[in-house]
């Protein structure tokens, strides 16, 4: 029996010294997957931030593909509408100034005054709708009262004598005025007076079935422009959204979002209160004497200024502004074309200018930012 278990101890050292071999392997291999895992785990850090970086440069090249970065202005003097013999007529002709600038994405309309009234603000007292002078404010608030979405003109404009013709004009149908059922990433909407709790923004309305919580308390009264969420909780009360600059549709998505109204007090006020901080670096006034409109090229702006007359012409607001001392209206602007040569009547209306220019100018704006100018 000895013999037997001198036998067997021998078997015995050698399995431990086995199990022994087998351990330093597991060791070794576990080290081994560990190293994997992390060298996993890395990469797929790296392939994250490569997709995010990439997703990034994506959404750049998508805003600069979609979006605008220049803004188009169009002057004109207020003084157009005392060319309308009745209120009818004159709101309906400011009506038609709305619809042209609309149509052709104007960013920014300045109605100038060339008959020294000296006009800086749409408040103040109402002299009568169908009597010569604040052609101005009459002008100014109908531009408003369009421009504004539909849903959003009761708590912005109340009965005034200036609208009493407004409802018969053709809608603009801009891109920002929504129907209730549409679906979009931004909205316009106004602050509503609603208590809010601790830490949550204020609510607006958007002209929607429901009430828009954005991500910040404002003051009730407000227009604000709203950046929905990608994906609203359809079973909530109201849906979530943030406030943006009021360019941020034209700059990010490329949707035109209406224009702004500016008062000026006399035309040289058209470019010394520019709302932009280095002002127009494009300037172009418009007349029948102005130079052919074929021979002019733009180069890549920031900001256009278009300027149309009045009944007597750029000469006429010229001589009306006592701050200009220049003789001619072309010594104030880049650019000062006939876009009209050779027309069969005597005078071209203002509103039929806005369209003629505008319609000849875009493809030269289109130009300058494709690179096939000179």
């Amino acid at each position: 029996m000895s013999s037997d278990v001198a036998k067997k101890r021998p078997k015995t050292v050698v399995s431990q010294e086995d199990e022994k071999v087998d351990w330093k392997k597991k060791k070794a291999q576990l080290k081994e997957d560990k190293k994997r895992r992390k060298e996993t785990k890395l990469f797929k850090q790296l392939e994250k931030k490569k997709q995010e970086k990439e997703a990034e440069i994506e959404k750049a090249e998508d805003i600069q593909k979609n979006g605008r970065d220049y803004t188009v202005s169009v002057a004109l003097p207020g003084s157009v509408l005392d060319n309308a013999q009745s209120p009818e007529l004159r709101t309906y002709l400011a009506g038609q100034i709305a619809r042209a600038c609309v149509v052709f994405c104007v960013d920014e309309i300045i109605v100038f005054d060339d008959q020294g009234e000296d006009v800086k603000s749409v408040e103040g007292e109402f002299k009568g709708v169908g009597k010569k002078g604040q052609a101005c404010v009459q002008l100014a608030r109908i531009l408003q009262y369009l421009e504004c979405p539909q849903y959003l003109r009761k708590m912005f404009f109340p009965k005034h004598q200036d609208l009493q013709y407004a409802g018969l004009l053709n809608p603009l149908d801009s891109p920002h005025h929504m129907r209730i059922d549409e679906e979009s990433d931004y909205r316009e909407g106004i602050v509503l007076d609603r208590p809010t709790k601790p830490g949550k923004g204020s609510l607006v309305n958007c002209g929607m079935r429901k009430e828009v919580r954005i991500d910040k308390l404002l003051q009730a009264g407000l227009r604000v422009t709203v950046r929905l969420k990608a994906t609203q909780n359809q079973e909530s009360k109201i849906y979530k959204g943030t406030v943006v600059a009021p360019n941020v549709p034209t700059k990010e998505g490329g949707h035109y979002w209406g224009y702004n109204v500016r008062l000026a007090s006399c035309l040289s006020a058209v470019f010394t209160e520019s709302p932009y901080d280095d002002g127009y670096d494009v300037t172009v006034g418009t007349s029948d004497k102005g130079s052919p409109c074929d021979q002019a090229f733009f180069s890549p702006f920031k900001h256009l200024l278009v300027v149309f007359g009045g009944l007597q012409g750029l000469e006429s607001s010229l001589d009306m502004d006592q701050k200009l001392n220049v003789t001619c209206p072309s010594y104030l602007f880049d650019h000062y074309l006939n876009t009209c040569p050779d027309q069969g009547s005597r005078t071209i209306r203002t509103e039929e200018a806005i369209l003629i220019s505008m319609a000849i100018l875009r493809q030269k704006i289109t130009d300058a930012f494709s690179g096939t100018s000179p």
